[in-house]
């Protein structure tokens, strides 16, 4: 389960971004990375709330109590860029834990696709998907502006060190 968001129309961004000192544009992600970060939380935030929703125990008869396994387990982390691209890629997704249901060995994984596209037995109860299509605009500007803040510190900080030279 995945969705991938892709900016486009930032015209002369990578040109600019290409021209950087590397304080900005850094093997270890620098201003990228972290603007990222902060824009995938809000989509994560919102997964989390749906999540609670959709385990609740009012909606099905027979559902058993959540042990919150699944929210414990839904993470944001770093991702390798796609395949022939470079950049910086963050991921909304669940860590795979396995536990005992029913005498069978089963995983958070497998639970969450469940969940989120159901099955012959089990009408899809979509929690991710949903909460990336309410705050992908919200994630779109707070990777906007926390990027701006970010070169705004490296410039300046930049600027002070070049002025005793």
């Amino acid at each position: 389960m995945k969705v991938d968001m892709k900016l486009e129309g930032l015209n002369g961004v990578l040109e600019t971004l290409k021209s950087l000192p590397p304080e900005i544009v850094s093997k270890r992600g620098g201003p990228v990375k972290a603007a990222l970060r902060k824009a995938a939380r809000v989509i994560h935030k919102e997964a989390q709330t749906n999540l609670d929703r959709v385990t609740s125990n009012e909606t099905s008869v027979g559902r058993q109590l959540s042990t919150g396994l699944l929210k414990k387990n839904l993470i944001v982390s770093r991702g390798k860029p796609p395949y022939g691209s470079k950049g910086e890629r963050y991921l909304v997704r669940v860590r795979r834990k396995s536990y005992p249901r029913k005498g069978k060995t089963t995983t958070t994984l497998a639970t969450a696709n469940l969940l989120e596209y159901g099955s012959s037995q089990q009408n899809a109860e979509p929690w991710l998907r949903p909460a990336f299509a309410a705050k992908a605009q919200e994630a779109i500007k707070t990777a906007e502006t926390e990027l701006l803040k970010q070169i705004d510190k490296v410039v300046k900080k930049l600027a002070n060190q070049n002025k005793g030279k």
